[in-house]
C-alpha cells in the first residue's frame, strides 16, 4: 500500500477489519475474520465473563467514589474490559505485569486487594502492593515508561534462561513516545521475551488517533520492528484471550516480542478532571456502547447455554460484595510514617541518607511534643 502524502488520514479508511471471534451481536464470528485462532473453552469464556463483571463494578464504585471526593482522581477503564481481563487471564504465575495508570482492572484480576490499588489514586502512597508477591510493577503515569522497563526485565529473564515472559499494557497515545519506540526495536533486536498490548481507545486525553499517525493501524508498526503484530477488535475477550496467550506462548518459546493493538473505547472522561464533550460526539459514544464487551459475551454464553439466571445471580453477588469492599476500605484512615520515605530507597542506607532521616525524626518529635503540650494547655 503506498501512502497518500497529500491527505495521510485516507489510510485510515484502508484499515483492514480487525480479528474477532465473537461479533458484536454475540455470534461466532466467520472463520475469516478469525485470523486462524480458535474460540476458547465456554468454561474459558465463562470466567472471562465474570472477571469483567466484576472489574466493571470496581470499575464503577471508584469512579462514583471519586466524585464523591473521597479519591484525589482516578482514569476509568469503562468500556475496556476485554483489552485488560484478557491480557491478565493470559499470565502464568511467574510472568510480570506493566501496567499504566488506567490498568487498575488489571491490577485487581491479578489479585491486588481494592486498598492497595487505591492507595496512590487516594494519596497515601506512590504504589500500595507489593510488587514482588503480585509480579506488577508500578502503575505507570507517564507514557511509555513501563514499555522500557518490561523489556529490561524480560531481557534479563532471557539471559537467566527462565521461562518468564514481561506482559505491558500501552495506550494508543503512549505509542506516540520515543520510549515506546526504543521499547518495540530494542525487544525485537534482542528477541525479547515480552508482549506489547496497546489498549487503543482511540483518544491521547483529547487528541484523537488521526492526529497522533497516518498509519493504517497500530499493529502496522510492527512491520517495521521486525515482529509480529496483530489488530484485533478489543471488544472482543475471546479474540484477545486467544492473541494474547498465543504471543505469550511464542515468546515464553524464544521467538521474541509481539505487538496487540486492541481496538477499544473509553467511554468515561480521561479521569475525573476532563470535559470529554469538548472533543468527541455523544453520538460516537452511543454507538460504542452498544459494542460493549460484556453484553457481547453474555449473549454468546447464554445462546451456549453456559450463562444461566443463577451463574449470573452469583456473579453479581460477587460484584456487589467487592463493592462493598471497596466502599468500606476508603472509609479506614491510613496510617503513614514519614520515616517510611528512607526505607525503600538503598539497601545500605548512605551516611548523607541517614543523617537526614535523624533529622526528621527529631523535627517530628518536636511536633509531637508540641501537640501534647497544646493539648494540656487546652484541657486546663
Amino acid at each position: 500500500m503506498s501512502l497518500n502524502v497529500e491527505n495521510p488520514s485516507l489510510t485510515a479508511e484502508l484499515a483492514p477489519p480487525p480479528l474477532r471471534l465473537i461479533d458484536d451481536q454475540g455470534r461466532a464470528a466467520p472463520q475469516n475474520e478469525s485470523g486462524g485462532f480458535a474460540l476458547p473453552p465456554v468454561e474459558t469464556l465463562l470466567d472471562l465473563y465474570r472477571q469483567m463483571v466484576v472489574a466493571r463494578r470496581f470499575d464503577v464504585q471508584v469512579t462514583a467514589l471519586t466524585r464523591q471526593g473521597r479519591l484525589a482522581t482516578y482514569p476509568s477503564a469503562l468500556g475496556q474490559e476485554a483489552c485488560e481481563i484478557a491480557a491478565v487471564a493470559s499470565l502464568a504465575p511467574q510472568d510480570w505485569l506493566f501496567p499504566t495508570y488506567r490498568d487498575s482492572i488489571a491490577l485487581l484480576t491479578r489479585g491486588v486487594e481494592p486498598k492497595d490499588i487505591l492507595a496512590s489514586f487516594r494519596g497515601d502512597w506512590h504504589s500500595g502492593y507489593d510488587y514482588q508477591q503480585h509480579r506488577i510493577a508500578p502503575q505507570a503515569t507517564p507514557l511509555a515508561t513501563q514499555a522500557l522497563h518490561a523489556v529490561g526485565l524480560a531481557t534479563a529473564a532471557k539471559l537467566k534462561r527462565d521461562d518468564t515472559v514481561a506482559l505491558t499494557l500501552l495506550g494508543d497515545g503512549a505509542t506516540s513516545e520515543g520510549d515506546a519506540h526504543e521499547a518495540f526495536n530494542f525487544a525485537a533486536v534482542w528477541q525479547a521475551p515480552v508482549v506489547f498490548v496497546v489498549q487503543n481507545n482511540q483518544f491521547a486525553i483529547s487528541v484523537p488517533l488521526d492526529k497522533q499517525m497516518a498509519c493504517r493501524t497500530i499493529a502496522d508498526k510492527a512491520i517495521g520492528y521486525g515482529m509480529p503484530g496483530y489488530y484485533v477488535d478489543g471488544n472482543d475477550v475471546a479474540a484477545m484471550y486467544a492473541v494474547v496467550s498465543a504471543a505469550m506462548d511464542r515468546a515464553r518459546s524464544g521467538g521474541g516480542p509481539t505487538l496487540i493493538e486492541g481496538l477499544t473505547y473509553r467511554i468515561e472522561a480521561h479521569t475525573n478532571s476532563d470535559d470529554p464533550t469538548r472533543y468527541r460526539k455523544t453520538a460516537d459514544v452511543d454507538l460504542w456502547r452498544s459494542r460493549d464487551p460484556i453484553e457481547r459475551l453474555e449473549k454468546y454464553l447464554v445462546a451456549q447455554g453456559a450463562l444461566t439466571e443463577e451463574v449470573r445471580a452469583l456473579i453479581l453477588a460477587a460484584a456487589e460484595d467487592l463493592a462493598t469492599t471497596t466502599r468500606e476500605c476508603m472509609t479506614e484512615q491510613a496510617v503513614i510514617d514519614p520515616l517510611e520515605l528512607f526505607e525503600h530507597v538503598y539497601s545500605t542506607p548512605r551516611a548523607a541518607l541517614a543523617e537526614q532521616r535523624t533529622f526528621l525524626a527529631a523535627e517530628l518529635d518536636g511536633d509531637a511534643a508540641a501537640s501534647a503540650i497544646a493539648n494540656e494547655e487546652s484541657i486546663r
